[in-house]
């Protein structure tokens, strides 16, 4: 039988190369959601990974809980003082009714079953909550022939390997089904300067790329590689990466 997207985790492996290579949100977007919450009490942070977001909501609630399916994500999530970890699937969440201020979902509403998930936005938020959907696509580099280079790397060299969801973080999340008062999202992007090996390293932690190794594809990360450091100049080199990130916002 094939698995559903809230069946399907494909982050269960390598949570140490996700805490060390995925960027973080730029800092606005927490605020941001903040200053539309009704409240300072609570944040959730569903499919919280790591805690990129997670630990930036922890400047403007007393308590933020980041739950996850993936104990492998939750060993290596950034700790603070007022984020607590729990292991729970966005369909399931371990929360009392009408408690929660902010519900936020960062990178992760794509493998949701969303129906059971906005079941549970609805159950968990207090009288004019906000429920936040983020996620960037792909990123773009600072010079054509990286970018081309990339492109058809992304497009047609791992394409295949993409699971169906990631056409829903390729469209910044405007395909997705968004049943809430939505609300407009500011315009925000997450920028690095990064060089070669940290790129690479990011690259690593896509599903995709995974899919082509256990089909024994492993040679298409090693050739694009190659390809990019010969384009990229020295490795020590930082590059401009810049990735768009699209929000839906609404109240329940």
């Amino acid at each position: 039988m094939t698995a559903t997207p809230a069946q399907t985790n494909w982050f269960d492996r390598g949570g140490g190369r996700y805490a060390a290579f995925r960027p973080n949100y730029p800092p606005k977007l927490a605020a941001h959601l903040a200053g539309l919450a009704p409240g300072h009490g609570l944040a959730v942070d569903v499919g919280c990974g790591t805690g990129q977001l997670t630990v930036q909501l922890a400047g403007h609630f007393d308590g933020v809980i980041g739950f996850d399916p993936s104990p492998a994500q939750l060993d290596h999530a950034a700790p603070h003082p007022r984020v607590t970890y729990r292991p729970a699937s966005a369909e399931a969440l371990p929360l009392p009714d009408a408690r929660t201020d902010l519900i936020a979902a960062a990178q992760a509403a794509h493998w949701f079953d969303l129906p059971a998930f906005y079941a549970e936005v609805r159950r968990v938020a207090r009288p004019g909550a906000i429920v936040a959907l983020a996620s960037y696509g792909a990123p773009r580099l600072d010079d054509a022939a990286l970018s081309d280079r990339f492109d058809r790397f992304y497009h047609d060299g791992i394409g295949p390997f993409w699971p169906p969801e990631r056409r829903l973080v390729d469209s910044g999340y405007a395909d997705l089904d968004f049943p809430f008062d939505e609300l407009p999202a500011p315009a925000l992007a997450i920028r690095r300067d990064w060089p070669l090996d940290t790129f690479l390293g990011y690259l690593s932690t896509w599903s995709a790329i995974r899919q082509a190794q256990d089909a024994g594809q492993g040679d298409l990360l090693t050739d694009f590689a190659d390809d990019l450091s010969r384009l990229w100049g020295a490795a020590d080199r930082s590059r401009r990466v810049v990735w768009p990130v699209a929000m839906r916002i609404g109240r329940p």
